[in-house]
């Protein structure tokens, strides 16, 4: 029997897989989840039962939450990352540390064979096979969602005909919770004008009352949290615990695909939104106009090879060392104010802000150049204008 590494969920499609790769096709299957931040030790002990059930000769739960961040999400903040100006590309980036880790178990244990539950219409396909290629091209991959053109019920009549009868009735909503955010889908992102209910999303408004909350970047990175300082998992998932309690962070994100089409997802993400918003406040004090400028560049295509599946480019560690170099004076602290639906950045206090210089403030009694100055300084600064406005005037 050959050995078989599949990515496994617990879900419909990669529990079909299981059972029809095992039992049909003779494979050792070998299920393996990565938990970036989505699983509880509750969840990861049923998956495992349900794997073991379906034929998987092992199982393995591979925690990369703190790889998640330092590979990743760590760049995320850096780079402001929104895609679109909305998203914090919540799922999209955990599948890159999700595929590669799983690539990585499938040479450990000397598999030739990998399999996934994509399907051939979203863009999972394309970052699975493409990480997979790129690092194992000796490794075959196998989707036999996507081969077979297999329908959902079709997957559960085969899993009940084998004694596999669990309950697969469809939720409503579709959730994809992780370190980064949560994803919510249902039949209203499959439209272009219905918005996501309020039930539809995980997190409920239990807090109404504003609450103020300091948050503490250490070179671009979140340290501390009210002056409490832990690691910046930690710390995301303490502010997500707090900020969630307010409905903050949900948004519906319309963008393009991989393959081209273009797709709606809800999404839930009090803590990225915070944190990427506290952050750049921060850098508009801490940073050069150029900086800001060509960090915004660097982010946005940052961002998008991420989503696209690109992460192994090597062009990706260029920009990653760009981003990182930037943070060297990205230190202070940003006061935020939470309310129902919403938060408000206040202000914030650090030794590297450029408003403390004493040449002077903006708009009032300037103390590093006299009058003359200012007025030889405009007089050139105008000679593009005039010479254009000149030789065009008849223009």
């Amino acid at each position: 029997m050959e050995k078989l590494v599949i990515a496994y969920s617990g879900g419909l499609d990669t529990s079909y897989c299981a059972k029809y790769l095992s039992q049909e096709e003779g494979f050792e299957v070998h299920a393996v989840s990565v938990n970036t931040g989505g699983f509880s030790k509750t969840e990861i002990a049923e998956i495992e039962e349900k794997a073991i059930a379906l034929g998987a000769t092992t199982y393995t739960s591979i925690d990369a939450v703190s790889t998640f961040y330092d590979k990743v999400v760590k760049y995320l903040i850096f780079g402001n990352v929104l895609r679109n100006n909305t998203y914090p590309l919540s799922v999209s980036a955990e599948r890159i540390v999700q595929a590669i880790e799983i690539v990585n178990h499938a040479k450990k244990i000397g598999a030739k064979y990998i399999a996934h539950g994509s399907t051939g219409a979203g863009n999972d396909q394309v970052r699975f096979d493409m990480i997979f290629q790129i690092l194992a091209p000796e490794i075959k991959i196998i989707t036999p969602i996507r081969d077979k053109k297999l329908a959902r019920e079709e997957e559960i009549n085969y899993l009940q005909q084998n004694g596999i009868d669990y309950s697969w009735e469809k939720a409503k909503y579709s959730v994809n919770r992780g370190l980064w955010g949560t994803s919510v889908g249902g039949e209203e992102t499959l439209t272009s004008h219905l918005s996501l209910p309020e039930s539809a999303y995980p997190s409920q408004l239990e807090k109404e009352i504003p609450k103020e909350i300091k948050l503490t970047f250490n070179k671009g990175e979140l340290v501390a949290l009210d002056g409490e300082q832990d690691t910046p998992v930690a710390n995301i998932e303490k502010l997500s615990a707090i900020a969630s309690k307010y409905a903050i962070g949900r948004d519906i994100h319309v963008g393009d695909t991989i393959i081209g089409i273009k797709g709606r997802v809800g999404f839930e993400a009090a803590a990225p939104l915070i944190i990427i918003k506290a952050h750049h406040l921060l850098e508009k004090h801490t940073l050069s106009k150029w900086q800001q400028y060509q960090k915004e560049q660097m982010g946005n295509f940052y961002g998008m090879l991420l989503h696209e599946g690109n992460y192994l480019d090597e062009v990706m560690r260029n920009i990653e060392a760009f981003l990182t170099d930037t943070q060297k004076h990205v230190s202070g602290d940003v006061f935020v104010t939470l309310h129902p639906y919403r938060f408000e950045l206040n202000g914030i206090s650090s030794k590297h802000d450029l408003m403390n210089a004493s040449f002077g403030s903006y708009g009032e009694m300037n103390k590093g150049w006299t009058a003359d100055e200012a007025k030889g300084f405009i007089k050139i600064l105008s000679n593009p204008g005039k010479i254009s406005n000149h030789v065009n005037q008849d223009s």
